[in-house]
């Protein structure tokens, strides 16, 4: 039983023949995709407050120290997002801030803001008002919360990480993978286009992993609301001196990860962790978001690549290279996915409107790949 499922009433459990059949997949047994996809972003760190106090993360801050984003702030990097051939507004914060992050909770009610998801209501309507598509990450949701944001994303995702209870996600907050895979549940009742994803070397085992890729495979045939699964390793950092996953680790994960999963659900790797270049036999179809306008607030240490530096893996793999939007193309036929909202930010008769349109017609954007 996968720790804290039956917290949640959840009924989901991996056969161990299943497991142990993964468990055999090498990176011979699965083909290089025809084709790369990335996506162009922003990355917005809604706030820094977090109730988890993961040993590898080094994204949230302590009660005291945490800040939020202003409106104001949160307009301009949209803006510029937009003027640099942007399409995507990543929001993220820590998981649901609890009760030590009194400062948060008090400026966002002097805002006139009931909580944090009311909040990031507003910043995806800034987001959409300047021309990007938002993609909201904001950790374990309940139904209630997620419904609050849901038609104003196009897309949206929390990293499932692991199924193991591991000692990296410990202490008194610890994260709970039945929470998380509630989380992947709620998305799929609600029609949520939903990105997840597992963490590689936080003290899981290879059986930990196999049941990891199964458990979200599980979740999205049930509901077929899973878009891409991420392969991310864990990264030396000023919290986490653990050592990254070795190549191979990562080269047979990722077969495995492709080779556990639906057809239809996409393999990315992190370009700016991974070596995306030596993993691309082993199933991936994706390169995921990049920004050629702010950092990777969540692994600030480590540079997202130029747009040229992508194009130069599709070119080593000799497949080619298409941009596509936060939302993947089966989803965009189907109102039951996509609110009016987004549709009509999609259709907007604009140079934004072109611009997502050309992304998700053509794999091409106008801004090109000149810059980062």
């Amino acid at each position: 039983m996968i720790p804290g499922a039956s917290d949640y009433d959840l009924s989901l459990s991996i056969d161990e023949e299943a497991i142990e059949q993964l468990l055999q997949t090498t990176p011979a047994d699965v083909s290089a995709a025809p084709s790369l996809s990335f996506a162009r972003n922003v990355f917005l760190p809604l706030t820094t407050a977090c109730r988890y106090t993961c040993t590898y993360c080094t994204y949230y801050d302590p009660p005291g120290q945490a800040e939020l984003m202003t409106t104001e702030e949160i307009r301009e990097t949209c803006r510029r997002g937009a003027d640099a051939g942007c399409t995507e507004a990543l929001f993220t914060f820590g998981d649901d801030p609890d009760d030590r992050y009194t400062a948060v909770h008090d400026q966002l009610a002097e805002w006139g803001y009931e909580s944090i998801h009311t909040y990031l209501r507003r910043a995806c309507e800034i987001a959409l008002e300047e021309g990007l598509l938002p993609h909201s990450n904001p950790g374990d949701q309940t139904r209630e919360q997620m419904a609050t944001v849901a038609d104003r994303n196009a897309s949206m995702g929390v990293m499932l990480e692991t199924t193991a209870d591991v000692q990296a996600h410990g202490g008194p907050r610890a994260k709970n993978p039945g929470q998380r895979l509630n989380t992947l549940r709620v998305a799929g009742e609600l029609g949520v286009p939903f990105t997840t994803g597992i963490l590689v070397g936080i003290g899981e085992d290879w059986a930990d992993r196999a049941e990891s890729i199964l458990a979200i495979a599980a979740m999205h045939e049930r509901y077929g609301h899973v878009q891409e699964v991420i392969v991310q390793p864990v990264v030396d950092n000023e919290r986490w001196d653990g050592g990254s996953p070795d190549l191979a680790t990562l080269r047979r994960v990722t077969a495995m990860a492709r080779a556990g999963l639906p057809e239809d659900v996409s393999v990315q790797v992190p370009p700016n962790l991974a070596p995306a270049r030596e993993l691309v036999d082993c199933g991936i179809d994706d390169l995921g978001g990049v920004s050629p306008v702010t950092v990777d607030h969540v692994n600030p240490a480590y540079e997202w690549p130029a747009l040229q530096e992508l194009r130069a893996v599709a070119d080593h793999a000799d497949v080619p290279l298409r941009e596509r939007l936060p939302v993947y193309e089966r989803f965009l036929g189907d109102e039951a996915w996509i609110s009016e909202r987004i549709r009509a930010a999609i259709e907007r008769d604009d140079v934004h409107g072109e611009r997502f349109r050309a992304v998700r017609d053509r794999g091409e954007n106008p801004a090109g790949v000149g810059g980062r």
